[in-house]
């Protein structure tokens, strides 16, 4: 018996299964704060939209919900968690994995004050500026998705963030 081989596949084990076993997992239906999507945002009323295959795919075992929307110029994907998770992640990494080159470009503010990161997402003839933030019900918020995770796992806050990323076309 090789108890070298026999220790590696535990640890591979224990490594596949550590997300399931340190988070809360869930599925789309055990979003229990949830209240339902905005209708508007920046005050342009919002269309649902279907999601995309990419987006459909990553929903399956993401801890809240996705939705993606437009508002007649621009597209807007909503990502609502019910508990802090490193499967939030940032934008930039959705778009450098379905093919587009990155450039960061500066914080924006949307009309409401709110800090957003952004990036322009290049891909043959398609440009777009892309911006994100994530909220929570009680107003605080946040453009990183890592300042928000570690903020959100050291308080006391309540569950439940909304992520918005906004793309338009350049």
């Amino acid at each position: 018996m090789n108890w070298a081989r026999i220790g590696l596949i535990i640890a591979a084990l224990f490594a596949g299964l550590s997300a399931v076993i340190f988070e809360r997992g869930g599925d789309q239906s055990q979003s229990s704060q949830f209240l339902g999507w905005p209708k508007q945002y920046q005050q342009k009323t919002l269309t649902q939209l279907p999601l995309t295959q990419q987006e459909s795919i990553f929903v399956r075992g993401f801890p809240g919900k996705i939705a993606r929307f437009t508002d007649g110029r621009r597209q807007l994907v909503m990502r609502w968690v019910d508990q802090p998770t490193r499967k939030l992640h940032p934008a930039s990494d959705c778009y450098k994995g379905i093919g587009y080159d990155i450039t960061p470009a500066p914080i924006e503010f949307n009309e409401r004050g709110i800090q957003m990161a952004c990036f322009e997402a290049n891909k043959g003839d398609k440009k777009l500026k892309v911006c994100e933030f994530i909220e929570a019900p009680n107003g605080q918020n946040w453009s990183d998705v890592s300042a928000w995770y570690w903020g959100v796992m050291t308080d006391d806050q309540p569950d439940g963030w909304f992520s918005y990323v906004i793309a338009e076309a350049l």
